[in-house]
């Protein structure tokens, strides 16, 4: 069997998707000089929060996630972020492939959370791979390839913000229940109010007792799933 080797060389965001995506630059190694013919590679992408410091302020982000720092030891365990598939054409010895990874900026989503805490440095990730690859010199070889194989990645969190921005420019992202999405729209044209940013301004003056608050340097999207 073959020992096919992994590695990331870099990571950046798509600014051609259509929704936010992250592109892997995937190095694949094949000893020996038999051409592989293709590879049906699976890639599993996830988060390994305890190769990396924390701030004060991002310990206090990740409270949801993991608690207080005096839990961390038994808390801060490895978190999914995403699962993709991808076909490799031909290549003989090494080969260079992009990995697109579509990324999602819903809150409920633990990966997310864990980004969005982050207030500078690179979020350790572990990509671990396996498929089957048809190789030989005369013929198709079917070779596996097991879950052992592995790259660690170091995604800065500069190009995550980049990514978001391209998408979500000077914006927060909401997921509500529909029956409080349409009691939002009730309350919005009930008050003639101009825009969600305004709804949700009035609402909060409210619930502060009717103080007059400052109009908000970012926009909150509200989204109904």
């Amino acid at each position: 069997m073959t020992s096919f080797d992994f590695a990331c060389t870099g990571v950046r965001a798509d600014p051609y998707a259509a929704g936010p995506t992250l592109v892997f630059r995937l190095r694949i190694t094949a000893p020996g000089d038999q051409p592989v013919h293709a590879m049906a590679l699976r890639c599993q992408i996830r988060i390994e929060p305890a190769l990396r410091r924390y701030g004060d302020g991002e310990a206090g982000r990740l409270g949801d996630l993991f608690g207080v720092r005096s839990r961390w030891g038994s808390t801060l365990n490895p978190l999914q972020f995403a699962q993709v598939s991808l076909v490799c054409p031909g290549f003989t010895g090494e080969t260079e492939v992009d990995v697109p990874v579509p990324c999602t900026y819903d809150m409920d989503i633990a990966a997310t959370k864990y980004f969005e805490a982050l207030e500078e440095g690179a979020a350790p990730l572990l990509m671990l791979f396996s498929g089957i690859a048809f190789r030989g010199p005369g013929g198709f070889q079917v070779e596996p390839i097991p879950w052992d194989k592995e790259a660690p990645v170091r995604l800065p969190v500069a190009v995550w913000r980049e990514m978001m921005d391209q998408h979500f420019p000077g914006c927060g992202w909401l997921r509500l229940p529909r029956d409080t999405m349409e009691a939002l729209r009730e309350f919005r044209s009930r008050h003639a109010l101009p825009s969600w940013q305004h709804t949700m301004e009035a609402l909060l003056g409210a619930a502060e007792g009717g103080t007059a608050l400052p109009a908000a340097q970012t926009a909150v999207e509200v989204v109904a799933p």
